[in-house]
């Protein structure tokens, strides 16, 4: 499973990004990664800044190695610039989507969203985490889960920690509701991530 049940503060500390609201003030307050020789200096190889800046990545859609390995292969076969075809790959998938409208608050809840059989797409329910939302598609949570706790906190805007929506989303929170308008510019995917360095790696 890529949900992995490694502490997501430790974890975030070791790959030195937030992947959590909760993990944010933890790592503000310890920006160095866990263990007793955290804070020590590290001799970096360019393996292993290239494999750190894959699994950063790979961290941020709780993915795994296969599905990035997958998604990989995908995007060296598209237009332009596989790195960022490749991010674009990787936020087309509706727990990424339901994640960024602002129904869930983590990437691990929209996961489970989705695997719960909360969320419908065009009208049918979908319960694969890697579904691959095209543009036009409406995306919302289905009628039988509206009533039920994590949906009226998202209703309400709960979820919404910044307050700013992707501009390839349409969002109707209220509705519970959005539509993906068009494919993401590799610039407006709010991952952190040197995407070349991943292209790098697997090309090696």
């Amino acid at each position: 499973m890529p949900n992995q049940s490694r502490p997501k503060v430790k974890k975030s500390r070791a790959l030195g990004i937030a992947l959590t609201p909760k993990a944010v003030k933890y790592f503000e307050a310890r920006p160095y990664p866990p263990g007793e020789h955290g804070r020590g200096r590290k001799q970096n190889s360019d393996y292993k800044v290239r494999l750190l800046e894959k699994q950063r990545l790979r961290a941020q859609y709780d993915i795994s190695e296969r599905q990035m390995a997958r998604a990989y292969d995908r995007a060296k076969k598209a237009e332009g610039k596989t790195g960022e075809a490749l991010v674009v790959e990787l936020e087309r998938r509706l727990d990424a989507l339901v994640l960024r409208s602002g129904i869930a608050r983590t990437i691990y809840q929209a996961r489970q969203m989705v695997v719960h059989g909360h969320i419908e797409v065009d009208g049918h329910k979908v319960d694969k985490p890697s579904f691959r939302v095209r543009p036009d598609n409406i995306v919302m949570v289905r009628e039988r889960s509206r009533d039920k706790h994590p949906f009226q906190v998202a209703r309400e805007g709960g979820y919404d920690t910044d307050g700013e929506t992707p501009r390839y989303l349409q969002v109707n929170l209220k509705a519970l509701a959005f539509r993906l308008d068009r494919d993401p510019n590799r610039k407006e995917i709010p991952v952190i991530c040197d995407e070349q360095l991943v292209v790098e790696y697997y090309a090696r």
